[in-house]
């Protein structure tokens, strides 16, 4: 295996104790209400399932949250290595952490080996939307001001590359969705407020390792309030959240065709239907 494909030899994408900072600062007076919607989101999935879970994990940086949804789960921290036991749950949850994995098809293994056979995940994260047009205008305003360009943009997957991830995992029926989460600003510096107070803020490994310049901190500003300014004076900003979906593989689950084994071909049951509706 070359050193670019083992995440062991890999340099670090992310600074896990400036993460851990992060978060435990933004505890202090959370936002968290991108993480209550979509934990919302979940419920609604699972309800639509037929079925009782009884030995639920959720892998989350926000204890508190889960635990009063789902108070007989067990509430496990996002670590590189997962606190969970092979084949012991029927649910699994990763919840708002994947995108600060630093090897998120290896979260999605361990999740998948402590899955019962036809037990299943629900992981949602960031995804590549997400803030674009802010991210955009950082890089423009640190270039414009400084000349140079720093590590700051947290890579974010798209929905088909994070689906293909499932398919690695091992799991079977794999399902990858995106939804919209649009909220609106006083000013583009509310919304960097938030961001801190949801923990999210810069904290790749090659980082600079001193405050932004408020220079550039006042052109990112103008140039977001520029392009996404409201009708009512505010800014918008839309959150990308992608939800995979996938279950341990049994027996006694659908099955694909194989290919080739259909009896009918397409041309045919188009012909049909024209010629049924005709009738």
């Amino acid at each position: 295996m070359s050193p670019t494909s083992d995440p062991a030899q890999r340099p670090a994408l992310f600074d896990r104790p400036a993460i851990a900072r992060h978060r435990a600062r933004a505890a202090r007076a959370p936002a968290l209400f991108l993480q209550e919607a979509v934990a919302d989101d979940v419920e609604d999935r699972l309800a639509e399932v037929n079925r009782a879970f009884t030995d639920v994990a959720v892998v989350t940086p926000w204890p508190d949250l889960w635990a009063r949804r789902l108070p007989h789960a067990r509430i496990i921290p996002d670590d590189e290595t997962l606190d969970l036991v092979p084949g012991a749950q029927d649910l699994v949850i990763h919840a708002m952490a994947l995108h600060w994995a630093e090897d998120p098809i290896g979260q999605l293994i361990q999740c998948a080996r402590a899955l019962r056979p036809d037990g299943l995940l629900i992981a949602t994260l960031l995804g590549g939307e997400t803030l674009s047009e802010l991210r955009t205008a950082l890089t423009a305003a640190e270039t414009a001001v400084t000349g140079g360009l720093s590590p700051r943009v947290v890579p974010m997957g798209e929905i088909r590359d994070l689906g293909a991830l499932l398919q690695r995992a091992g799991l079977a029926l794999p399902v990858a969705d995106g939804t919209p989460y649009d909220v609106s600003y006083e000013t583009p510096f509310h919304l960097m407020r938030d961001l801190r107070a949801m923990g999210e803020t810069n904290a790749m490994a090659g980082r600079l390792r001193r405050p932004t310049r408020r220079t550039v901190l006042a052109e990112a500003a103008r140039l977001y309030a520029e392009t996404n300014s409201r009708a009512d004076g505010r800014v918008g900003a839309r959150f990308e959240v992608i939800t995979l979906t996938g279950w341990a593989p049994s027996a006694d689950q659908p099955q694909p065709l194989r290919r080739g084994s259909a009896t009918h071909s397409l041309e045919e049951a188009l012909r049909r239907a024209r010629d049924e509706s005709a009738d």
